[in-house]
């Protein structure tokens, strides 16, 4: 049993935010119906690549929400379902008459969740969004550059899997309410402000009293330290981070790394004196670290006691790392193709009522039959009907 077995999601989102959402629902038990459209945006193999992760346990039905008779259909499964959620821009649903005030009429207990890029009210509630501007909008693209430089960002939608995320948890929050209480409810979630929460103390500590926002690179914003930061390993680009902040730990260090000459030059001697030349300092140690492979700079630090890991890349996440391996965190999961593929599965074990991934992604129109004779009774011929005509596929 899962905690969420019973549950039936109708899924208008797409690209990565929303799909995460319900992909977290989905691990948890609920019937994800997944309202697709010809051409769909793919990434991917649909089995097992960025879209099969996505998608993974989820049902895929494509319909045309242009044609009248793809909109009824749309509106007869929202009725059969418990939670309808979308991550379009606040206008779209409304213009299709599935906003919620009318799935209200649909089904009285619907919980409706709308993952805007800027919520439903305020000044930029129309707007589109895409996870690189959700985060310069909340400064992280300011925060993440080397001082003087350029801002730098992530290399990747970093925004997107913070409001699936969060979404998942809003939606949780949803349900649980609804058993209590036997009423559904709006939840208005605007991506922009889900991201904004994440920036924590550093987003309050700048942006009152005149503060402003100054990028730090690398350095240590919990407290001053060095050698702090990330340094070049032997091989193609390969980094090693490492942390020191008291002269204790410097101690450590330099015994650790068979203390060289410039391990003893009198302005490293202190943290202060470590902080105010962290320049030369870095230097001194990316040529140490340079020499090394990452993985055996890594353990040679970390058996004296300095803290130092790899900066992982895929292979060294999915393929090497022994404590996502221990706890099984990547799944092998068969197609009906006969083949298998490996995805992420759930990040949390949960001792009673586990959650687990139902099966790899679907392929696109995978289960419309099913589901048009399943959960609305049409019969084979007025499928077939529909499908000549487009309307479904």
């Amino acid at each position: 049993m899962r905690p969420l077995d019973g549950i039936r999601v109708l899924d208008f989102t797409w690209v990565v935010a929303g799909p995460v959402t319900t992909r977290i629902l989905g691990d948890l038990g609920a019937d994800v119906i997944k309202v697709e459209r010809k051409g769909s945006l793919d990434f991917g193999d649909r089995r097992g690549g960025l879209s099969g992760t996505l998608m993974r346990g989820k049902r895929s039905v494509m319909l045309d929400l242009n044609d009248p008779r793809g909109l009824d259909v749309a509106r007869q499964l929202a009725a059969v379902s418990d939670v309808v959620i979308d991550n379009f821009s606040a206008r779209v649903m409304t213009n299709l008459g599935l906003d919620y005030d009318a799935l209200r009429k649909l089904r009285a207990d619907v919980i409706c969740v709308r993952m805007t890029g800027f919520g439903l009210t305020g000044p930029d509630r129309d707007h589109v969004s895409y996870g690189p501007t959700l985060q310069a909008l909340t400064g992280y693209t300011l925060l993440m550059a080397e001082p003087g430089r350029p801002p730098a960002g992530f290399g990747y939608s970093y925004s997107d899997l913070a409001g699936g995320n969060l979404g998942a948890l809003a939606v949780l929050a949803a349900i649980w309410h609804r058993r209590r209480t036997g009423r559904g409810q709006l939840v208005d979630l605007a991506q922009l402000e889900a991201v904004a929460s994440l920036v924590g103390p550093t987003l309050l500590e700048r942006g009152t009293d005149g503060g402003t926002s100054v990028a730090r690179g690398n350095a240590s914003q919990e407290a001053p330290g060095a050698p702090y930061g990330v340094y070049p390993c032997a091989g193609d680009d390969r980094w090693l981070a490492i942390t020191v902040f008291t002269d204790a730990e410097w101690e450590t260090f330099a015994e650790a790394v068979g203390r060289p000459t410039w391990t003893r030059d009198a302005r490293f001697a202190t943290r202060d004196g470590r902080v105010k030349h962290a320049a030369d300092l870095d230097a001194h140690v990316a040529r140490w670290t340079s020499e090394r492979r990452a993985e055996d700079a890594m353990r040679l630090l970390q058996r004296a006691g300095v803290a130092a890991g790899v900066a992982a890349d895929a292979e060294d996440l999915c393929a090497k790392d022994p404590a996502l391996a221990a706890r099984g965190h990547f799944v092998d999961v068969p197609t009906p193709e006969g083949r298998t593929v490996r995805i992420d599965g759930p990040p949390f074990l949960l001792s009673e009522t586990p959650a687990h991934v139902a099966g790899p992604g679907p392929l696109l129109g995978e289960h419309t039959d099913a589901i048009l004779s399943d959960l609305l009774g049409l019969d084979p011929p007025a499928i077939a009907a529909l499908r000549a005509d487009g309307v479904v596929g």
